[in-house]
């Protein structure tokens, strides 16, 4: 294709996850023409679990909720189980598989157009910003049909941890820390019976051996389950791992249905924007929770800044206005980020730490505070009492003036 018979759109966003698709659906709204550029069969290692907020902001069709999770359950390295149940709430649980093309698919019934192949580069001719893409379909002989141009405004990089869009534009994109996940689906049927599983009851593992300085996990997902874990460590087995992890939930033997691996970043860039033609949202801005590695939500309400800030730019010509996502973001979520870093890089640290962490979990109090708080995605700062108690509990366990 010619620069000269490039189809033109206000913007392109690369990646169709659930920032991508997000961000393009708002600003199909908000009368732009889109472009929505997505690989084909990509489908990102997650847990799929989403807050009651995300299912009520962003009208979640309640078939999307393939499980409905009423509990939690801690297991320490003493193999210690501590159960956390969710009093007057729950989280839900999506297949991601389906859970994304259900919102690439709202986005296009708003107006957005849909391309699926990988992106390439970005380019600039005469002015003209433009955004180089592989697509997917191949001709007739077997070949690839050649490399296609779309000219825009701008370029939303939402191609998740590392995005390709985020390194070749945005300053520090290419060095946000990471922790790679890598989970496998399994059926949980038949084959779960008599296994320490429960399909309305998330699993967190909390050992050494699962994971060196993050969680492993068992999600329930219906007729499926997502059983994995990650780590930040370079060269740290996370297959054996899992077949670890799988053992010790007594699904070993459930059939395997897919495997998928992926970065995770765990901290949000201190740039989201070039400052001239290209922004990132979701993973691509870093904004998935550090101890949690709760992505799914902040992805999408990152998009809706990242929206924001794009429409402000389209209708004035700043650039300066891009910057607007980021403050946004961090002025509302900031302060859990801040508080879920210092926890990861304290309890996660060993075996030890990780013992007294679980023990902790067993105060109804702090119960009762973290569900309120995931499915309010909101500090909850009320009942001043409780977060005094949890804070000298915090200090005990700090100066081991406790057992775990």
């Amino acid at each position: 294709m010619k620069p000269s018979d490039t189809p033109f759109f206000d913007v392109v966003v690369v990646g169709g996850g659930p920032a991508g698709a997000t961000a393009a659906e708002a600003l199909a709204k908000a009368g732009h023409s889109v472009a929505l550029l997505d690989r084909a069969g990509r489908i990102k290692p997650c847990g799929g679990a989403i807050p009651p907020r995300l299912v009520r902001d962003f009208d979640i069709a309640p078939e999307l909720l393939v499980a409905r999770i009423s509990s939690a359950q801690m297991v320490a390295p003493s193999e210690r189980r501590v159960p956390m149940p969710i009093d007057n709430g729950y989280v839900g649980m999506v297949d991601r598989e389906h859970f994304d093309e259900w919102l690439r698919e709202r986005a296009a019934a708003a107006g957005a157009t849909r391309f699926t192949g990988r992106f390439q580069a970005i380019e600039r001719d005469g002015g003209r910003t433009l955004v180089r893409f592989l697509p997917a379909a191949r001709s007739e002989d077997g070949g690839t049909t050649g490399e296609h141009l779309i000219a825009t405004r701008l370029v939303v990089g939402a191609d998740g941890a590392r995005s390709a869009v985020g390194r070749q534009a945005v300053p520090g994109a290419d060095k946000v820390p990471c922790v790679f996940a890598y989970h496998e689906i399994v059926r949980a049927g038949p084959q779960a019976a008599g296994a320490d599983y429960d399909p309305v009851r998330c699993d967190v593992y909390y050992q050494g051996h699962i994971s060196p300085d993050f969680y492993g996990w068992v999600f329930p997902h219906g007729a499926t389950a997502s059983i994995g874990t990650g780590s930040a460590l370079k060269g740290y087995g996370l297959r054996p791992a899992v077949e670890r992890l799988r053992a010790a939930a007594g699904l070993a033997g459930a059939e395997t249905i897919r495997r998928e691996g992926a970065p995770i970043p765990m901290k949000p860039l201190k740039r989201w924007d070039n400052g001239r033609d290209v922004i990132l949202a979701g993973d691509a801005a870093g904004v998935v929770a550090p101890a949690s590695g709760e992505g799914i939500y902040y992805a999408m309400v990152s998009a809706e800044m990242v929206a924001e800030a794009a429409v402000n730019f389209l209708a004035t010509g700043n650039a300066k206005a891009l910057a607007g996502a980021r403050r946004a973001f961090m002025r509302e979520h900031g302060r859990v980020f801040w508080i879920l870093g210092i926890m990861q890089r304290f309890w996660y640290r060993s075996d030890a730490q990780r013992e007294r962490f679980v023990a902790i979990c067993r105060d109804k109090d702090v119960q009762r505070l973290t569900w309120e708080s995931y499915m309010n995605k909101k500090l909850t700062r009320r009942d001043p009492a409780a977060h005094l108690k949890i804070f000298f509990k915090d200090l005990a366990h700090l100066f081991r003036l406790v057992s775990p």
